[in-house]
């Protein structure tokens, strides 16, 4: 046997080692390679059942700071999910979107609109919009508790806002949870996204731009939405990604319920070997209210036995209180100091963590209502009062005396209770109807454990017409100081006085003969005392001293000869700051007329008409359609823009026929521009 044996491995050697002819390489390629070819295949195959439903997100959002509401452009992806076009994403890409557009994989760009948000889960819904009804192309969920390790997978999205792209990977762990150092990187509106979700983790390369895309198999299905990367890649399940997006499409939120219980895995010193350590009771809630607290170890919840050992069962735990019936009561077996105990406990809808700031431009203040979340960490009973986020330099809030103070209570106005953000807005249109000028309003609030008053001016700007010059002569003319040096350089040594650098076209001191380098060397017989560049307003300040009107005697150095100039002086033209103004509130800029200056500056004739964009806000409407401070608006939608009061008129109409979107006409360094400028819809 021993010797058979021996002689079967000789001649097994001897076949494996001996050269094989060409034609056998030929046939071992032929028999290996149809595995790759059905591999590539399959990834082909699902590429192309998914690509057509992939989109590049762009949205535009509302950050607030120093009591002001600024906008902030980002991108994202999301996938298709119904040929009626609904498309799932991360929140944190479009959860507080106030403007979406969609491009699409033929790049076709169309509008679209928030459905609902997830913060929890980080998944939202958003909807296409096209100006035709259409059916899009969608992909399919897959089933995500059937993804095992090592399976491949595709990662789908436009990374880093390029065009949609694709690459590919294998799953390394199907329940991926996150230590405590990643905790504050995963909180989403207040929300830890960690506390529900349990990620599938692969190495498909995604980068910044990536968020929301699909993770996808092999069979071409969704098996995961995209959302970190952390050196692995990591996907929200699919499964829960298309639960929650089902009840955002027909609900447009997810309600939770909610016990008020702070819990964490049982201590490595337990005596106890099953349940869950409660750590906290918030006052006021459903657990408080039952009896339960901290310390308690719970061990079985209605009839589902609890045994939270380790930090990754906590997700699986928080989904099952999640989904509890909201105001049913249900039994709650506790371990209490060795001791069982049972109690009834009825389950609330739970809260928002985090409230939602909005703008008050006329206070110049952000603010929010109270959460009971909010409440509890600032240790207030009431959630009644609105809360200042930040506060504007210069508003009146930051003018008052004391000031108001971000994390501030605002708790009455003229004397009347503010309950919440609506409250204040309503208080706040009563005191300035029909007002035109600012007024005193007393405010109470809230400093911590201080009550203060304090008095500011809330109403119209009147700034502009706050003061304003007393119109006085000039010679319209440009001027320079004749210097020291220029004179000896000139051969006038010892001359002093003002050079003529531009005559205005069509002025009474062209009328009058002055030209461009005549250096004026006595008004009225008067010297220019002017030999410095600190001395540019010597001449126009002798000037001013007559009357508009008045015939004056220039006396003026020309080819080395020197001359008398007789001319009329004019009235100054209006400055910038003096020029009618308005605000066009939905689009966050501010316009002007034209000026005298501006005129000069430019080039521009007599003939030029529009008006001049003078505030254009950082972070607003206008300044992310590109609009520049300085801009010429000639027109808009079309319409010739004249001046301030037409350029007002035209936005209401061009706002009223509009959904959100404006052209705007600009020149901008002697270069004619087309602007679109967007805006919120609610912001018509």
């Amino acid at each position: 046997m021993f010797k058979c044996s021996c002689r079967l491995i000789i001649m097994l050697l001897f076949v494996l080692l001996w050269p094989l002819p060409p034609s056998s390489f030929a046939a071992a390629e032929d028999i290996a390679k149809p595995s790759v070819d059905t591999q590539q295949q399959a990834v082909e195959a699902a590429i192309a059942r998914v690509k057509p439903a992939l989109v590049r997100i762009h949205v535009v959002s509302a950050t607030y700071y120093r009591g002001r509401e600024e906008k902030v452009e980002s991108y994202g992806s999301g996938v298709i999910i119904s040929e009626d076009g609904y498309v799932v994403t991360n929140h944190h890409v479009a959860g507080n979107a106030r403007y979406i557009s969609c491009t699409m994989a033929d790049r076709e760009e169309i509008d679209a609109e928030l459905v609902g948000t997830d913060p929890q889960t980080d998944i939202a819904v958003i909807r296409l919009c096209p100006d035709k009804p259409k059916r899009f192309p969608f992909a399919l969920f897959g089933d995500s508790s059937k993804v095992k390790v090592g399976d491949n997978v595709l990662a789908m999205g436009s990374p880093l806002a390029f065009s949609q792209s694709v690459t590919r990977g294998v799953v390394s762990n199907t329940e991926l949870t996150m230590s405590d150092i990643f905790n504050e990187m995963l909180e989403l509106d207040g929300e830890d996204v960690g506390s529900i979700v349990v990620w599938i983790a692969h190495d498909a390369d995604i980068y910044g731009g990536n968020s929301g895309g699909p993770l996808v198999n092999l069979e071409g299905k969704i098996i995961g939405i995209n959302e970190i990367s952390v050196g692995l890649g990591g996907a929200i399940p699919g499964n829960l990604a298309s639960e929650i997006a089902d009840k955002l499409i027909s609900a447009g939120r997810v309600r939770r319920s909610w016990l008020g219980i702070g819990v964490q895995p049982l201590l490595k010193n337990s005596t106890e070997k099953r349940g869950v350590l409660i750590s906290d009771v918030m006052q006021g809630s459903p657990a408080h209210k039952a009896g339960v607290q901290a310390g308690d170890i719970l061990v079985k919840l209605g009839e589902q036995p609890v045994d939270v050992r380790f930090r990754e069962e906590m997700p699986a735990f928080n989904r099952c209180v999640a989904a509890l019936e909201i105001g049913k009561e249900i039994e709650m077996a506790l371990i209490r100091q060795g001791k069982e105990l049972s109690l009834s406990v009825t389950a609330e809808e739970r809260p928002s963590a985090v409230e939602k700031v909005r703008e008050q431009k006329i206070w110049g203040i952000c603010v929010c209502d109270i959460t009971p979340m909010r409440a509890r960490r600032i240790g207030r009973s009431s959630l009644s009062g609105v809360l200042v986020k930040s506060v504007r330099t210069g508003s009146p809030c930051d003018n008052a005396k004391p000031s108001l103070e971000a994390d501030d209570i605002i708790v009455s106005i003229a004397g009347k209770p503010v309950a919440a953000i609506d409250e204040l807005t309503d208080i706040t249109e009563e005191l300035l109807k029909d007002e035109t000028e600012q007024i005193p309003v007393l405010v109470e609030f809230e400093r911590k454990e201080s009550n203060y008053l304090t008095v500011l001016k809330i109403g119209p700007d009147d700034s502009r017409d706050q003061g304003l010059e007393v119109v006085k002569a000039w010679i319209p003319a440009g001027i320079q100081v004749l210097t020291a040096d220029m004179a000896f350089a000139l051969g006038l040594e010892g001359k002093r006085g003002a050079r003529i650098v531009q005559v205005y076209s069509g002025s009474s001191a062209e009328k009058a003969g002055l030209r461009v380098g005549d250096i004026v060397v006595a008004l009225d017989g008067q010297p220019i005392e002017a030999t410095r560049q600190e001395d540019l307003e010597v001449l126009p300040t002798m000037v001013r001293q007559y009357r508009i009107g008045s015939a004056v005697e220039l006396t003026v150095l020309r080819n080395a000869g020197e001359i008398k100039i007789q001319m009329k002086l004019p009235a100054a033209p209006k400055p910038a700051r003096e020029m009618d103004r308005y605000r066009c509130e939905n689009y966050d800029f501010s316009v002007r007329d034209i000026a005298f200056m501006d005129r000069i500056k430019e080039g521009w004739s007599e003939k030029q008409t529009g008006v001049i964009a003078e505030a254009v806000d950082d972070g607003g409407w206008a300044s992310l359609g590109g609009l520049s401070s300085g801009d010429l608006i000639y027109a808009v939608g079309g319409y010739v823009i004249n001046d301030v009061a037409g350029f007002e008129r035209i936005m209401q109409q061009v706002m009223a026929e509009s959904s959100r979107t404006i052209i705007v006409q600009v020149e901008r360094k002697r270069q004619n521009i087309y602007l679109e400028l967007q805006a919120a819809k609610n912001q018509k």
